[in-house]
């Protein structure tokens, strides 16, 4: 099996996604103790959801997380996860977060990334011979 991907019983699988996002009017509250309490709630729900942190970068006011997933989990009920549980846990360990209406805003950017590009797939299909 080609490096990277994972294997279960019914798939061989390559998911990995790039999220990015910030906490309500881009504050910069994510620094010193939370920072830190986020990056450990980060993984608790990473773990918690079979997946895998390949790269976490928390900055003041904003979240990068490079996260491999699996084929039963859509990648917006990955970060909805993500982000529910941080919110929910911070803002009730850290009670000054309370004065900004929400910790995180809605949106969210997501990319995917494998190990082919998408001009080697589109050259494969082609390639294909139907019947």
């Amino acid at each position: 099996m080609p490096k990277g991907y994972q294997k279960s019983t019914t798939s061989v699988h390559l998911m990995n996604y790039h999220f990015i996002w910030c906490p309500k009017y881009r504050r910069p509250v994510l620094q010193d103790s939370i920072k830190e309490r986020c990056k450990q709630l980060i993984e608790e729900k990473v773990n918690e959801m079979e997946c895998k942190i390949l790269k976490l970068r928390i900055m003041p006011d904003h979240v990068h997380l490079f996260i491999q997933g699996k084929p039963k989990l859509a990648p917006n009920n990955i970060i909805a996860g993500i982000k529910g549980y941080t919110s929910n846990m911070l803002r009730k360990e850290f009670p000054k977060l309370l004065k900004i209406p929400t910790l995180w805003t809605r949106s969210y950017f997501v990319s995917t990334a494998g190990n082919i590009s998408m001009s080697v797939i589109q050259k494969y299909i082609q390639a294909q011979r139907g019947k």
